[in-house]
């Protein structure tokens, strides 16, 4: 009797992943990381300079003067600005990701009359400025008494951001093998069930990464709440930076350690899912 490999002999052991993908992943984290830090240093720089310092480029830090940021969150007041961005941003991110993917999984696996139609009306949505609809969302939001409420900026935010999310969760609930779903379906797996126990769970990246987008474009919005919400109290942090910028135009130290104030929340939610991001764009455009 033969004892060598037959055709399913042993073939010995797979070979694991090569040198080349297990340094190039590092590799590529790292040069996201260095892309989003790198730009940064500048600012960074210019904020611990002497309050008053004329700056024209990146200087190297004559001493580190940390009460720049203590003087600029007390005199435009940060605390209730990056509350309300918070609140706001708390609100439109889980929102925006749930409405996304429900419509996407509709949209990916459903056969319903006028598919096309809704698809294409979603993707007018993204042709469309936002500076075009300000004016009469205004007005609309004046009509019912939204105007100067968070609530009012939080779904006028949760509409401006569907067009997008919907094509993105379609897209990657297209890339699902079908065969997933239909064997769910033969074990009596509802819709809901499908979609929230079987294709939910497989698709983190591309939830986290949606989400992070979410985040970080509500949290930069600074047209829609300069119009939208003209009470104090409740201004967002971009926009009460837009009011500290008029008013201290010269200090660049101070103004640049108030930026550094509102974009930090921004640059640590990045790195946090730095990996979770990656990860879902690259899957999105490999499977794309």
């Amino acid at each position: 009797m033969r004892t060598g490999p037959g055709r399913h002999g042993n073939r010995g052991p797979r070979p694991g992943p090569g040198v080349a993908a297990r340094v190039g992943a590092p590799v590529v984290l790292v040069s996201f990381m260095a892309a989003v830090i790198i730009p940064f240093l500048p600012l960074l720089s210019a904020a611990v300079q002497p309050a008053g310092t004329p700056l024209t480029g990146l200087d190297v830090p004559r001493g580190v003067h940390l009460e720049n940021f203590a003087d600029a969150w007390v005199t435009a007041g940060f605390g209730p600005l990056l509350w309300s961005s918070i609140l706001i941003a708390l609100a439109v991110v889980p929102a925006s990701v749930l409405f996304a993917s429900l419509a996407g999984y509709a949209l990916a696996t459903m056969d319903f009359r006028g598919r096309g139609k809704i698809f294409a009306y979603l993707l007018l949505g993204l042709a469309i400025p936002t500076e075009v609809t300000i004016i009469p969302l205004y007005y609309d939001l004046r009509a019912i008494g939204l105007t100067n409420t968070r609530w009012g900026l939080v779904l006028v935010e949760i509409a401006a951001f569907m067009p997008f999310g919907a094509f993105w969760m379609r897209a990657h609930f297209s890339t699902m093998p079908r065969a997933l779903i239909e064997a769910a379906k033969l074990d009596g797996a509802s819709t809901w069930k499908i979609l929230w126990g079987v294709l939910m769970p497989n698709s983190r990246p591309a939830v986290t990464t949606l989400g992070v987008l979410y985040f970080v474009w509500s949290w930069n919005q600074f047209m829609l709440p300069l119009i939208l919400i003209q009470d104090p109290a409740q201004r967002t942090a971009p926009a009460g930076l837009g009011f500290f910028t008029g008013q201290y135009n010269v200090d660049v130290p101070l103004l640049a350690a108030a930026t550094v104030i509102v974009v930090a929340p921004v640059v640590l939610v990045y790195l946090f899912f730095q990996r979770h991001f990656i990860r879902g764009v690259l899957d999105g455009a490999l499977k794309g």
